[in-house]
């Protein structure tokens, strides 16, 4: 049977403003030795599913640079400290897109990538969003506001025009969201 593996050591290698470098010293369970592995540790983050009255998906347009594209994805962003994670996607919905909704719900969460990162990602859904200000960018932001339907999304991913795993899975959560809506009705 498959059982944690003892922390036996922990070392912070670097802060590096939103994230934290670590390396752990773990104990396999199985043959009592001691291996090394890097962890990156930072705060949660959150992806906000925007979705007008009349059912366009508010998505934005922005360059990313670890893998120096630009990249279609929903708004989305990180959990400050003592926020709560709907607190950040009402948040970040505002200060990326200029929208506000009238419902905000959360459809979702995953680990990112358990192998290397603590947090997790936290995927909300807004309805009825509207357009009431300009975005709020910060001076590391460059964004385009595009709206879209959920046939022309499922298009963009089967042309590999989406392919921001977060976003994937969000546009997942959202649709699971409508199917039990369905059977609801």
């Amino acid at each position: 049977m498959i059982q944690p593996w003892p922390l036996k050591n922990e070392e912070e290698l670097g802060n590096y403003r939103v994230f934290t470098l670590h390396a752990h010293t773990n104990v396999s369970p199985k043959t009592g030795r001691a291996h090394r592995f890097f962890v990156i540790d930072t705060s949660d983050w959150i992806n906000i599913v925007p979705v007008t009255a009349d059912g366009q998906i508010v998505m934005i347009r922005q360059f990313r640079h670890g893998n120096r594209e630009i990249t279609l994805e929903v708004p989305g962003g990180m959990v400050d400290d003592g926020e709560k994670p709907l607190a950040a996607a009402v948040r970040e919905l505002r200060e990326e897109t200029g929208y506000a909704a009238d419902e905000v719900v959360h459809i979702g969460s995953v680990s990112p990538n358990p192998a290397l990162f603590t947090n997790r990602c936290h995927t909300f859904l807004a309805l009825s969003t509207q357009q009431i200000g300009t975005p709020q960018f910060d001076g590391t932001e460059d964004i385009e506001i595009t709206l879209h339907t959920l046939p022309e999304i499922d298009d963009m991913i089967d042309r590999a025009q989406i392919t921001h795993a977060l976003t994937l899975n969000a546009v997942f959560f959202y649709k699971r969201y409508l199917q039990k809506q369905e059977i609801r009705d």
